[in-house]
């Protein structure tokens, strides 16, 4: 994993870790080092847990008035998370960020209770704030192929503009997380029908793939300027490096304006469409769940309230009597 400058191995800051006691320091170091090593959590979620931490942490040298130690840890209690929590919300912090913010500190302080270094009863009494019930937001069948169509609408270089369609082509026709299919090499293209995806938690699965994703990804490995060795990525940056995720939301985001399509048109947005679009058309939900990489049956069991929700929009706009008065 890249280093970003001042971050250390461990996830956290050096000033992070000089405003610990030492015992804590270490166990954040240990900490992290079991995300990484053992648990396998995506660099997302152990950049997201350090940054939680590191808030707390700061919370608690002002709150406590001292470098906080493990002691401090087992004493702390509801009164003072609750402290923290109202500190994040007065700061502008929204609910979503503020429950992983939580998470994030429980996860933390189990695991160190596993460990038998110490515990704090509090913790699991801290109520995560209320979240509001959100759908994915996927594209109708016709705004997904119109983004796949033009996808080279507004680039300069003809690779480019191939490499764009076949990230859109597979994220829509793999139903792929985006920073699954950037984490892609040369090495790991379709093979016999299948794709092999390592997803969050470092979980394998196998994807099949269509064969209009199999000839995009063909075409734009042959136009693409750079050597296809199997160990380069497969979605590349103009200097060759592996395609940044923030050029691919911004190729998306320009695409979208120029297009007219709605402000949830993202590359996330096609993975959504993969999953509902194939529920409308007949595929089961265990069917797309593995396809998905979901962990659990009720992660997937949203599109079908997508579903419902489209049909009533349908409904509503169709029946001869849902326009009188």
């Amino acid at each position: 994993m890249a280093q970003t400058p001042g971050v250390t191995t461990t996830g956290f800051t050096a000033d992070t870790l000089a405003i610990c006691a030492p015992d804590l320091a270490k166990r954040l170091a240990d900490w992290c080092d079991f995300l990484q090593h053992e648990k396998k959590v995506s660099r997302h979620t152990l950049r997201a847990y350090s940054a939680d931490l590191t808030h707390f942490i700061k919370f608690l040298v002002a709150h406590l008035g001292k470098e906080p130690c493990l002691d401090d840890l087992s004493e702390i209690g509801i009164r003072d998370f609750r402290s923290w929590m109202s500190k994040k919300a007065m700061d502008g912090t929204g609910n979503a960020s503020r429950a992983r913010s939580l998470s994030g500190v429980k996860s933390f302080l189990n695991w160190l209770d596993k460990k038998g270094i110490l515990h704090n009863a509090a913790i699991n009494t801290v109520r995560s704030p209320k979240l509001p019930h959100k759908l994915p937001r996927p594209l109708q069948e016709n705004q997904a192929l119109r983004v796949l169509e033009n996808a080279d609408l507004l680039v300069k270089e003809d690779w480019i503009g191939q490499r764009d369609r076949a990230l859109f082509t597979l994220l829509y026709g793999c139903g792929l997380r985006i920073d699954e299919a950037l984490s892609l090499n040369v090495a790991q293209m379709p093979k016999d029908g299948f794709l092999r995806v390592i997803g969050k938690g470092n979980k394998e699965r196998q994807v099949p793939v269509i064969d209009i994703v199999e000839e995009t990804l063909q075409a734009y490995l042959e136009q693409c300027p750079f050597p296809a060795d199997t160990e380069r990525p497969l979605f590349t940056g103009t200097r060759g490096g592996r395609l940044n995720q923030g050029v691919a939301q911004k190729a998306m985001r320009q695409l979208r304006v120029t297009l007219g399509l709605p402000e949830t048109t993202t590359p996330h947005a096609l993975r959504h469409s993969f999953a509902t679009h194939l529920l409308q058309n007949g595929a089961n939900l265990r069917e797309i769940q593995e396809l998905l990489g979901h962990s659990s049956l009720s992660t997937t069991q949203r599109y079908t309230e997508v579903n419902a929700e489209e049909l009533m929009r349908i409904y509503k706009s169709a029946h001869p009597r849902s326009k009188s008065s």
